[in-house]
């Protein structure tokens, strides 16, 4: 059992809020190119944080002034919901699955992959308010996965989903889940390594930048380190820096990322607390070698999202 103590001792900030002033400045210049605002909870790419029941409902209500339908991706909404509950004034008292149905029902539509809190192996969903968006989406759907009441998944995955949706809103399972994730950061942060906190719901990551002072931008710290863990110790992670964020420009110069961090995702119900006190033995054991840990090139790259299927050589 992971140690348990999921309030944490100092209410956190919500880091994951959006901005609203620069969305208001965005639809004021050039909202004729805005179909439509998007609020992904909780805020994968910025360290899992979450977002407020009050920036929600403020978004909503800057994209509606300017006629814009607000969409949320909900992949990780029942995570949201918890840090909701501990964190923001007023929520204590509710329930995750209340204050998830506030969430949607301030949504025009929302998208979903199930792999996340529907704790499904597979699948994921769209789902509109607007019966035209609706019409629109199942012609699109009859072109590439088949008819509706055919295509895409098996109605076993559906069902697994239904109950998916329904566990991963369990009180006892996100109070266990976002203490894993506040574990695994304690560990980490008591061996010297750096991390974004406070720790999100889903995953640690780690800031590649402090862990491998030794390699510049151009020798993409985040994957170098991904490398590393993974020959180390066989733990998977995934680099959110310079090759995801990153460009090769037309004269072969490279753009680089300010955040390198490399996301440990846990997946649902899957590892025991020694699953967890291994991986942070491993990552405070090549810290200590940390200067060994070599650098990376691209040498093939996709034209678009190229994180997914680079190929990379030692530098």
């Amino acid at each position: 059992m992971i140690p348990e103590g999921t309030q944490p001792a100092t209410i956190h900030p919500f880091k994951g809020n959006i901005d609203l002033g620069k969305v208001e400045d965005l639809l004021k210049r050039e909202g004729d190119r805005v179909p439509f605002g998007m609020l992904t909870v909780t805020n994968n790419s910025g360290g899992g944080q979450p977002v407020s029941m009050a920036n929600i409902r403020a978004y909503a209500e800057l994209l509606h002034k300017y006629g814009k339908p607000m969409i949320l991706d909900v992949c990780r909404f029942a995570e949201n919901a918890m840090f909701i509950k501990l964190r923001e004034e007023g929520m204590q008292d509710r329930t995750p699955e209340s204050i998830a149905k506030e969430m949607f029902r301030l949504a025009d539509g929302c998208t979903m992959s199930a792999k996340k809190d529907a704790m499904v192996n597979i699948g994921g969903f769209i789902a509109l308010k607007n019966e035209k968006w609706v019409e629109a989406a199942r012609n699109l759907l009859i072109l590439t996965e088949g008819f509706s009441t055919y295509g895409g998944l098996a109605g076993r995955d559906l069902e697994a989903m239904a109950v998916g949706l329904e566990e991963g809103l369990h009180e006892d399972y996100l109070r266990y889940r976002l203490r894993t994730a506040e574990y695994m950061g304690e560990k980490l942060i008591a061996g010297g390594v750096g991390i974004v906190r406070p720790t999100g719901g889903h995953a640690v990551y780690i800031d590649a930048k402090t862990f491998l002072p030794h390699l510049g931008p151009q020798d993409y710290p985040a994957w170098s380190l991904a490398n590393a863990l993974y020959l180390e110790g066989g733990i998977r992670g995934v680099e959110i820096g310079s090759v995801m964020f990153g460009k090769r420009l037309e004269d072969g110069t490279e753009t680089y990322s300010n955040m390198e961090l490399v996301r440990l995702a846990f997946p649902r119900r899957v590892y025991t607390q020694s699953h967890f006190d291994f991986a942070a033995e491993v990552i405070c054991e090549v810290k200590a070698k940390a200067e060994q840990v070599r650098g990376v090139r691209i040498v093939k790259q996709s034209k678009y999202l190229r994180h997914f299927a680079a190929e990379m050589a030692w530098a």
